[in-house]
């Protein structure tokens, strides 16, 4: 047996003096210990300093711990920023459990698939969601310990469960063991990402990226110590960014927000002393727009983070002007949240306020915790050029990057080719080494923050008796950021379908926010193959603000005869490098590729009928990545 000749192999073992796994669990013991004094967790007349955050967490893992609650079990959690939610972070794990957060806003047949496909052994669950919980209890195959979560702040106080939250932890041990787990890769999360196809993929996350996507928010972000949090981004997105386990490590204060609303941001900024919030710029746009009497000035400038596609400029500056200092970041569930942000460069400190807002609608570089972000063409796995025009895939690697797909070998397999997570978006990158995302290859929509699968939106449109042909697409919004746009073909055969008919069924049949804001009645584009066209589509709905009424399409400048814009004189001009394998967004068309709609402009129906009308947009940057990818695709197909 040979011996190393490595000297610094030889006899300096890894031992547990000098090697502990890295785990978030860490943060709220040592908040406890530095700062046991210090206001931890803070909704409405409640109040817990960290000291007792600790042994409320304490008390939650003992109490799970007493119902057979172990290593590798699954936890659910459904409820809204609240102190139980956050204790749930910390508590769940400490019994190598993992937490599996469920979105508040998804129907009774999404939750009761993430239930069974999960094996929740436990699901804790706000009492204003009971009656959506109820249906998907009776639809599930599992049987999780129901716990009820009794929020005086909640509109419903339906019980469910067998008993009540505070009362389950009253019977744990406040003295329980606080014990990292003997592994940094073991499972700490569970969440899941709207499904592309129509059911969610379960990414599971571990310890050690946890740990250090936290430590990731910290730098990105120059969060300080003793920050004040206002948590406006919920919790069930991505654990929270992983900002709970963040701000435990700086000692701040978790101020809880059940309801985002521009009223109470502003009452929440004026009697805390807020410090620094997240959200998706739907949040922003709440902020800007609220009336003079919900707003209040800010003692000093507060820090926000924003996620997903870039605010508008003009919401930029607004925030800019009423003392909000804007970050933008960029990631996805499979990389903890945030891994890429927008730093600042000291050169952009003499940029105009246009040309900043240019800067910041670039995705931005890599968190200091991610080892490498980058373009790719995903068939030859080699950088684009940085040219901020040609369009590949954005890749991330390094700790960060998620286990996997819960049950699902094959998708992983393929998410982690190559040694590269392959995000699915497409993007550029500029020479400055910045990314800026383009259009998203999965076809998904984010509406307020939230994914939305266009393909599951597609799926209920088919099965309406009427519906021939349905393709959707995200649409530009001012408040949103994205909405659903339904392009529907009728069966020749179908009686008078209005949009609101087909708007209302799709509320029955999927959670409301899914639902398309807009339908357009007209022939859908089609390859050769039968395969519909979106990147034509999404051209075609790009122009902000087409309301119900709108003026004869002869009479507007720069559409045809229809109404809509009038695309470029040639589709085949293109950046000079295109990713090769990037494939056009779209369905291979159900039914007959020859079968003429019914409903087609120049008919007694309106082309376009929107039930939402939205008179501005300002989201050019949008419509300019639309037209830029719709370029890139047909130089490819050619």
């Amino acid at each position: 047996m040979s011996t190393s000749t490595n000297i610094y192999e030889q006899d300096l073992p890894k031992v547990e003096a000098n090697y502990t796994p890295l785990s978030p669990l860490s943060t709220i013991e040592r908040a406890a210990s530095v700062y046991p004094t210090q206001l931890a967790v803070v909704h409405g007349d409640r109040e817990f300093t960290w000291a007792e955050t600790f042994a409320r967490c304490r008390q939650l893992a003992s109490a799970l711990s007493q119902r057979g609650i172990g290593l590798g079990d699954t936890v659910a959690v459904l409820a809204t920023n609240i102190p139980a939610f956050y204790e749930g972070l910390f508590g769940i794990p400490a019994t190598g459990a993992v937490i599996n957060p469920i979105n508040i806003r998804l129907d009774a047949e999404a939750i009761a698939f993430i239930l069974d496909h999960g094996e929740a052994k436990v699901l804790f669950t706000d009492t204003e969601f009971a009656p959506v919980v109820s249906e998907a209890l009776k639809i599930c195959k599992v049987k999780p310990l129901v716990i009820d979560i009794a929020d005086e702040a909640a509109h419903c106080h339906d019980r469910i469960g067998e008993i009540e939250y505070e009362d389950f932890i009253a019977a744990g041990d406040p003295e329980y063991p606080w014990e990292l787990p003997k592994d940094e890769w073991q499972a700490i999360a569970l969440c899941y990402t709207s499904g592309t196809t129509g059911n969610p993929k379960g990414v599971v996350t571990h310890h050690r990226g946890a740990y250090l996507n936290a430590i990731g928010n910290i730098m990105a972000w120059t969060l300080p110590h003793n920050p004040v949090y206002l948590w406006t981004l919920p919790m069930f997105h991505c654990c929270g960014w992983c900002y709970p386990w963040s701000i435990a490590m700086q000692g701040g204060t978790n101020v809880c927000l059940r309801r985002i609303a521009a009223a109470d941001i502003y009452d929440a900024i004026d009697r805390h002393g807020v410090t620094h919030f997240c959200g998706a710029p739907i949040v922003l746009n709440f902020i800007v727009n609220a009336s003079e009497e919900e707003k209040c000035v800010p003692k000093a400038p507060i820090n926000v983070m924003t996620a997903g596609a870039a605010p508008p400029a003009a919401i930029l500056k607004s925030m800019a002007d009423q003392g909000f200092k804007v970050t933008h970041a960029y990631g996805l569930t499979e990389v903890y949240g945030p891994a890429v942000f927008t730093a600042h460069q000291p050169s952009w400190d003499s940029l105009s306020s246009l040309e900043l807002a240019e800067k910041r609608i670039q995705q931005g570089v890599r968190y200091n915790v991610l080892e490498d972000l980058d373009v790719l063409d995903p068939e030859t796995m080699k950088p684009v050029p940085r040219d901020g025009e040609t369009i590949g895939e954005i890749m991330f690697k390094g700790n960060v990057v998620m286990r996997g797909y819960l049950k699902n070998p094959k998708a992983t397999q393929e998410a982690l080719a190559g040694g590269w997570f392959h995000s699915g978006d497409l993007g550029v990158m500029h020479p400055e080494n910045y990314i800026q995302l383009k259009d998203r290859s999965k076809d998904i929509i984010i509406s307020g923050g939230e994914n939305i699968s266009s393909i599951e939106v597609e799926e209920v449109l088919y099965k309406h008796p009427h519906v021939l042909e349905a393709a959707v697409v995200a649409r530009p919004d001012e408040k949103w950021g994205e909405t659903p746009c339904a392009f529907v073909a009728l069966k020749p055969s179908a009686p008078d379908v209005s949009a609101d008919e087909l708007i209302k069924y799709c509320r029955e049949h999927i959670a409301h926010f899914k639902a398309p804001k807009t339908i357009v009645f007209r022939e859908l584009p089609k390859t050769s193959t039968g395969k519909i066209q979106k990147f034509k589509l999404q051209r075609l709905q790009a122009t902000p603000g087409r309301q119900r009424n709108v003026p004869s399409p002869s009479t507007v400048k720069g559409r045809n005869s229809q109404g809509y814009p009038r695309p470029p004189r040639s589709d085949a001009r293109l950046s000079r490098h295109p990713a090769r394998s990037v494939n056009p967004p779209g369905n291979v068309a159900r039914g007959s590729a020859r079968s003429p709609p019914r409903r087609i402009e120049g008919e007694k129906h309106p082309t376009v009928i929107n039930p939402d009308p939205n008179p501005k947009s300002g989201c050019y940057g949008i419509l300019i990545a639309a037209l830029t990818l719709a370029k890139a695709l047909v130089a490819v197909a050619q």
